[in-house]
């Protein structure tokens, strides 16, 4: 049975209309791929929660439950697991992301996003969000 694995993932969406992605730093899976940001949900946490945390954790910023609209997902079977990956749209924070794990960022348009090689779970969430942007 194929383990199902829970990540909650955002598009920080600037006055500008810009994206916010984050390479993935090295040592982890995937190092050099650009990602939204986000991570996995824990037990007893929400999507919004974890979202709440690891912006937090991994930016510096601040956001609420209330400015994290849910977008649309993306359900992808990796070798070792299946990722299911809810996507929220965010306007509205406190604070400048910064990166707190050694993970570089850019603000980049959406029609630019497939310029940034991606994970392939990311990859279908792309003209979705282009679209809506």
């Amino acid at each position: 049975m194929t383990r199902l694995v829970l990540v909650a993932a955002v598009a920080l969406i600037d006055g500008d209309g810009r994206v916010l992605i984050a390479q993935r730093p090295e040592g982890k899976a995937m190092a050099g791929l650009w990602e939204f940001p986000g991570g996995k949900v824990e037990p007893g946490e929400t999507p919004e929660a974890a979202l709440m945390r690891e912006l937090h954790e991994e930016l510096g910023i601040e956001t609420w439950a209330s400015c994290l609209a849910p977008l649309t997902f993306a359900s992808h079977a990796y070798e070792d697991f299946h990722l299911l990956m809810p996507l929220f749209a965010c306007r509205k924070w406190e604070g400048v992301p910064t990166p707190r794990e050694a993970q570089a960022l850019r603000w980049v348009r959406a029609q630019a996003l497939r310029d940034y090689p991606m994970p392939p779970a990311d990859l279908p969430l792309i003209p979705i969000l282009r679209d809506w942007l």
